[in-house]
């Protein structure tokens, strides 16, 4: 077994990473950027080496670095996790010449796996199920255009080397088709260096549905079941689960025989994903192998009780897999949750800059929190905005479902925008909860975006309880600060004005032995619990059910989030209340006459110029951010006075782009 190992990547997956080997009483050595100096796997590492600026062509993916990296700290082998280097097949034949292991499948595998279309026709030739398409290389628009015509739309393009959502665009006619391929060919050849992309049929209504291989040098390979990834927005995934809803055991058996032939048709070795679309009847195609470890491996790894980074090291030191097909069995249901540095009420525009507040819940049987920061870090426009993967268990899937509620209400980020929320108000849906899913949910369930999770009438009601009581236990606190003397401070009112949103409601307070009583209208609530001012998260009971719910004291009252929603919320005695009512209501400016900047970003492209008059949806500008390319088009019929920035400018969020008349 090796002693010592380098973590080619950062973020979480070089923590997980770590905490494995660690596990397996092997050191690690980590690797960073300028940006990355206090990073969470730096600090997490025995050893640590500098390896270049902040930009990851400039560091992560630079292979001597990397290499001289290993030799400097006498690592005998380098996990690459995913992204970066970790499918680079010219990486791991320099590893291979010098002489250090390469924690992952062989060349051969990464080659043939590695470029989409060659992928497919080794797949047809193991007698894997592949989606229609064109399979060549595609020189220009107009042939993009032809193409798309002759399979019939809608139709999907991806770069041949791409992966993780990056160089993908679906077209539904022949204007879409030009522009995805522009677009497509762009991003694959900023991210990959590679710009050749290709078109296969869009199937409609598709799940995505992904298996989970493993294999050793001896020739012995399983599947360890399957995982649902069918929740994705732009192509990224962003909630996982397994097992899948849908799959029954003949079609997850077919599945899973095909993605062992399919491995053994490259001779696989190491951990690998074999990725399909399957339509509305259970028909699978062919998609991709992924020849490294998946984001979501952990929810494998829950269901199995397999920890796929030891198996990936073990085989790498030359071991057999210790277990056979029949070894296999997936226990429960388990599901991973992806919150990302992105505001989902603009559009989920990367969010970047420091986190000031990070609370995450408390992991144990059912949860489980795999992240690369803490408290104070910063989350850099360099990299992808994953702030961390939340995965819960249960022995069903609607248990599993319920930790996940709880455990993102108990899950407090504060100085950047996250997408939690919109994580809870997925969890809450009927139609998840019903397992109705496809690659099309969020743009069916989210047409116009997201715009907010929204209160039941009961969460509402719970909401107004526990404000009483933390407004109750704030007064309380007040009095006994600033040298006060108690029993001549003012004493605390019995009837209160509870507003959330719009609602006001009528409230009457009573501390009782036990804990609190809410008087609600006719309603009665019995409050339990421990909270008390400062902390960021109210965890307690209300009426015999556990409920947990964030805080932020606010200059007028809270701010209260709770199952995907959140609320200002008011208390007020009566006479406060009826004053409150009389102020004028403070109106946003007229922001219509600018093109903002939605999020941190480089200026790619000025699509118009000054005096040129413009029609609603027209491209305006592009502007990259998180290493995706963002159109930004005319809402509505103008001429362009101004132009503010140019080609090549990066702004931060708001900034003034261009001016209207």
């Amino acid at each position: 077994m090796f002693k010592k190992i380098l973590i080619a990547n950062r973020g979480e997956i070089a923590c997980r990473v770590i905490k494995t080997a660690r596990r397996m009483g092997i050191q690690t050595v980590a690797v960073y950027s300028d940006a990355d100096m206090d990073a969470l796997h730096v600090l997490m590492a025995d050893e640590k080496v500098h390896i270049g600026a902040a930009p990851a062509a400039e560091s992560y993916l630079l292979a001597d670095r990397i290499v001289e990296a290993a030799k400097q700290t006498g690592a005998e082998a380098i996990h690459p996790g995913y992204g970066f280097l970790s499918e680079n097949a010219e990486f791991c034949t320099r590893l291979k010449e010098e002489g250090i292991v390469f924690i992952g499948p062989d060349v051969k595998a990464i080659a043939a796996m590695g470029d989409k279309i060659e992928s497919k026709k080794l797949a047809a030739e193991a007698g894997v199920n592949t989606v229609p398409g064109y399979m060549g290389v595609i020189k220009d628009a107009d042939e993009a255009v032809k193409i798309a015509q002759d399979i019939g739309y809608p139709v999907m393009i991806k770069a041949s080397a791409g992966g993780g959502g990056k160089g993908m665009r679906v077209a539904y006619n022949d204007t879409e088709a030009r522009e995805g391929f522009i677009s497509a060919t762009n991003e694959a050849k900023s991210s990959f260096a590679d710009d050749r992309v290709f078109l296969e049929k869009f199937i409609e209504e598709p799940r995505h549905i992904e298996i989970q291989v493993l294999g050793d040098a001896y020739g012995n390979v399983i599947y360890l079941g399957e995982r649902e990834c069918s929740i994705q927005r732009r192509h990224q995934k962003v909630i996982e689960e397994a097992p899948s809803p849908f799959l029954d055991e003949d079609t997850r058996r077919a599945m899973g025989e095909q993605a062992v032939a399919l491995a053994k048709a490259v001779d696989y070795r190491s951990a690998g994903t074999v990725e399909f679309i399957v339509d509305k009847d259970r028909n699978f195609y062919f998609l991709e192998m992924n020849t490294r470890l998946q984001v979501e491996h952990p929810v494998t790894e829950m269901i199995t009780g397999i920890d796929l980074v030891e198996q990936m090291i073990r085989v790498a030191a030359g071991e057999e897999l210790g277990l056979a097909q029949e070894d296999v069995h997936l226990n429960g249901w388990a599901l991973e949750s992806r919150v990302y540095a992105e505001d989902p009420l603009r559009g989920f525009l990367p969010s970047t800059g420091r986190v000031t507040h990070y609370q995450p819940p408390e992991e144990n049987d059912n949860v489980r929190v795999d992240t690369g920061i803490y408290e104070g870090s910063e989350i850099s426009m360099f990299y992808d905005p994953m702030i961390a993967k939340l995965i819960t268990y249960g022995a069903t899937r609607e248990e599993a479902i319920q930790h996940m509620r709880g455990a993102l209400d108990r899950y407090y980020i504060r100085g950047v925008g996250h997408n939690i929320a919109f994580l809870s108000d997925v969890m809450n849906a009927k139609r998840f909860q019903e397992g109705r899913l496809s690659t099309n949910y969020i743009a069916e369930e989210y047409p116009d975006g997201f715009q907010g999770g929204t209160l039941s009438d009961k969460a509402r009601l719970n909401m107004v309880a526990v404000a009483m009581v933390v407004h109750a236990f704030e007064f309380d606190r007040q009095r006994q600060i600033s040298g006060r003397i108690k029993d001549q401070s003012p004493a605390f009112s019995d009837e209160w004005v509870v507003s959330v949103g719009k609602h006001d409601h009528s409230v009457r307070f009573q501390a009782t032995q036990d804990g609190c009583m809410v008087y609600i209208g006719d309603e009665n609530f019995v409050v339990i619990t421990d909270w008390h001012p400062g902390k960021s998260v109210f965890v307690g009971n209300v009426n015999g059910r556990d409920i947990s719910v964030e805080v932020d004291r606010l200059n007028t009252g809270y701010r209260l989030t709770h199952d995907g929603a959140s609320e200002v919320v008011t208390v007020f005695t009566p006479r406060e209340a009826e004053l409150a009512a009389l102020m004028p209501e403070k109106l946003p400016p007229d922001l219509s006459k600018y093109l903002l900047c939605p999020m941190p970003g480089l200026v790619v492209s000025i699509e118009v110029k000054e005096g040129q008059e413009v029609k609603a949806g027209q491209p305006l500008a592009v502007v990259e951010a998180m290493k995706m390319e963002n159109i930004l088009r005319a809402e509505r019929d103008g001429v362009v006075t101004k132009v503010a920035a140019k080609p090549g400018d990066s702004l931060a969020v708001d900034e003034v782009i261009l001016e209207f008349a």
